[in-house]
């Protein structure tokens, strides 16, 4: 192996420590602590998961807390009620519906409800309007945390040929923006892109966040290229992600493991993002 394996357990937790101390400062200035409201509906068991991670870690970091667990059979309108409700109330200055949603559920509808201010998803129109812009806004945690990831490995965005493949709203345009906007030249390839390999073996940076296991190969990755794999595919052998780790890492200069790569920075990010939404909306 030849690249640099990127630690976004040790990124993740540099993050936490500095939230930490922001929260504390917070606390101390406005005698309270950032809030973060939580909303679960139904009972899928990878998002009851995620959710108990994000309550246990934004506790360790200072924030308040409050979580609703909803039944599978809530009403879209019941929904839309405890998302205005959250969105009036002064000490909650984050709002994170999870995502799926259960069926008979407008994820658009549900989401467009949240206030841009307390966007700490990043998700709404006006949010990523905002980002699209280049202006002060919520960006998404996932892309948010790629991006801490290139600082700590000292990859140089700034005149990048960036290549993502993957053009979701959760991850793929975000992250495009967020590239364009630190002044890389950005690509986005998706499963109509022709000969993928040709592109993607341009990219100084490469990121796959397509959801389709192991498919960047040795052959497809540039010398020397970063390489972000945001994929998280569960088979027989367990978690992996788009990308074929042990053949790339050594064709790659830096590489991103499944897991421990880029899923922890989607919490620690997520957490950041409620501290600067409380922030902003205290000034």
């Amino acid at each position: 192996m030849s690249a640099t394996v990127i630690d976004g357990r040790a990124v993740a937790a540099d993050v936490r420590a500095k939230v930490a101390k922001g929260i504390s400062e917070f606390t101390s200035e406005y005698a309270r602590a950032p809030g973060l409201a939580t909303v679960l509906v139904g009972d899928d068991p990878a998002s009851h998961v995620y959710v108990t991670s994000k309550l246990k870690l934004s506790e360790e970091v200072g924030l308040r807390s409050v979580h609703h667990g909803l039944p599978a059979e809530t009403t879209e309108a019941e929904l839309l009620a405890l998302v205005d409700d959250l969105a009036a109330n002064e000490e909650v200055d984050g709002i994170l519906v999870q995502l799926p949603l259960p069926d008979g559920l407008d994820q658009d509808t549900v989401i467009a409800r949240i206030p841009a201010a307390k966007d700490v998803d990043g998700l709404t129109a006006a949010s990523a309007g905002l980002l699209a812009q280049g202006r002060p806004g919520l960006v998404p945690c996932t892309p948010q945390g790629v991006m801490e990831l290139l600082r700590s490995a000292g990859t140089e965005v700034e005149g990048a040929e960036a290549v993502i493949v993957g053009r979701s709203i959760l991850v793929g345009r975000p992250m495009a923006a967020l590239l364009t906007n630190a002044n890389a030249t950005v690509t986005i390839a998706h499963s109509r892109t022709a000969d993928l390999g040709a592109v993607t073996s341009r990219a100084d940076i490469l990121i796959a966040a397509v959801g389709s296991p192991r498919l960047i190969t040795a052959d497809m990755v540039r010398p020397g290229a970063t390489v972000i794999d945001v994929g998280t595919n569960r088979g027989d052998d367990g978690l992996v992600g788009d990308v074929d780790f042990e053949a790339v890492a050594e064709v790659a200069g830096a590489l991103t493991p499944v897991p421990g790569g880029v899923g922890p920075m989607t919490i620690a990010m997520l957490l950041n993002n409620t501290l600067e939404a409380a922030r902003a909306r205290s000034t």
